[in-house]
């Protein structure tokens, strides 16, 4: 049973899920209890919705413990947490909800279980308003694997808005501490690449189209790069339903790695997405930092965990990011200061993040 309880208001800041998912996880670490009322306030249907709710439901298993307040359109939840155990959990939506999203609320738990975990996660594979598995497989990978973090994740099946049905396997192997990371070398974008797709009955037509138009936009600015987006048709055997999309991929001299993505919708021109991707990709090169908008945001409940100073050079901050920086620094004792760079490779848009970390420590191990 837990003997700490921590409260946290679900309408400060970015007022949506990501304020449920770093508040749980941090909760169920520490194995505190956590009360969140005005759930998801920020948005326009407030309250928990499916996915939400089986991140919830996940944590609670993952720990063995109590959730009150827990169905869908609820404002108000309750979770009581206790030891972290290992083994093997599975979380569906059973809507296109985000399967990455699940993932982003379990895998710093499983990280202090007590031996092995494997998360089998369904839903939507390829969503609105969350991370492509795509990205996470090349960019939130690698990145969170600097922190020490040991993770394998099988695609097994893709899954689109509205049916959902897509899978993911997530392996980990737990740690004793995470070590803090210094991300402060931009470099030079050396390649970018990537992939166009489309799903179940779109013509492969729209996956060049969107292909085409993406290389065009970032030739505008980006003139002796080699840039090779391929343009596929998923398998038939990996992918549910119909859907259309694109990633876009930045490497650079230093090993940092940014990308990009756009969803196809009903009315929308190929080119145009094409064109979104590719502007949002530009958009996170030209700022010199080392993370893109997406992944600064999921840096930060790594930092606060780990044993001693981490600093990321970043763009702009996000909404996403400062919710983040202040649940962290309210639930546990790291302490986070941003600051301009003010190095010859910066511009008005480049910041450094710093923060010293608490060195949780896995007492299940």
């Amino acid at each position: 049973m837990a003997a700490t309880t921590f409260e946290m208001d679900g309408s400060i800041m970015e007022g949506g899920g990501q304020i449920l998912r770093v508040s749980t996880a941090l909760s169920c670490i520490q194995g505190a209890s956590i009360k969140i009322n005005n759930v998801r306030a920020g948005r326009s249907t407030p309250g928990l919705r499916p996915q939400h709710l089986s991140g919830l439901e996940l944590v609670r298993d993952l720990c063995a413990g109590h959730l009150e307040g827990g169905e869908v359109g609820s404002t108000e939840i309750t979770l009581t947490t206790g030891k972290i155990k290992g083994g093997d959990y599975t979380a569906d939506t059973k809507t296109a909800g985000s399967v990455v999203l699940l993932m982003q609320v379990s895998l710093p738990c499983v990280l202090f279980a007590d031996s092995p975990s494997v998360l089998c996660l369904k839903g939507g594979t390829n969503a609105e308003m969350a991370p492509q598995i795509d990205y996470t497989l090349t960019v939130f990978k690698p990145m969170v694997e600097r922190f020490g973090v040991n993770f394998d994740c099988d695609l097994k099946m893709r899954g689109y808005y509205p049916k959902g049905g897509g899978e993911i396997i997530v392996k980990t192997n737990p740690v004793k501490q995470l070590t803090p990371v210094t991300l402060t070398e931009r470099g030079t974008i050396t390649k970018i690449y990537g992939r166009a797709f489309v799903a179940g009955v779109l013509p492969h037509k729209l996956a060049k189209d969107m292909s085409a138009a993406a290389v065009r936009y970032i030739r505008k600015e980006i003139k002796d790069l080699y840039i090779n987006i391929q343009a596929v048709r998923e398998k038939k055997d990996e992918s549910f339903g119909n859907g259309n999309g694109i990633i876009l991929i930045a490497e650079s001299s230093t090993g940092c790695v940014f990308a990009a993505s756009a969803l196809g919708k009903k009315g929308v021109y190929a080119d145009k997405v094409g064109c979104e991707a590719a502007e949002m990709l530009l958009r996170n090169t030209r700022h010199n930092g080392c993370v893109d908008e997406y992944m600064q945001d999921q840096m930060i409940i790594f930092m606060a965990l780990a044993n001693g100073t981490s600093r990321i050079r970043t763009g702009p901050l996000t909404l996403h990011t400062q919710t983040a920086i202040h649940v962290a620094e309210q639930l546990t004792k790291a302490k986070f200061t941003v600051t301009k760079a003010e190095d010859q490779d910066s511009n008005e848009d480049t910041h450094i993040i710093e923060c010293q970390g608490t060195g949780m420590t896995n007492a299940n191990l």
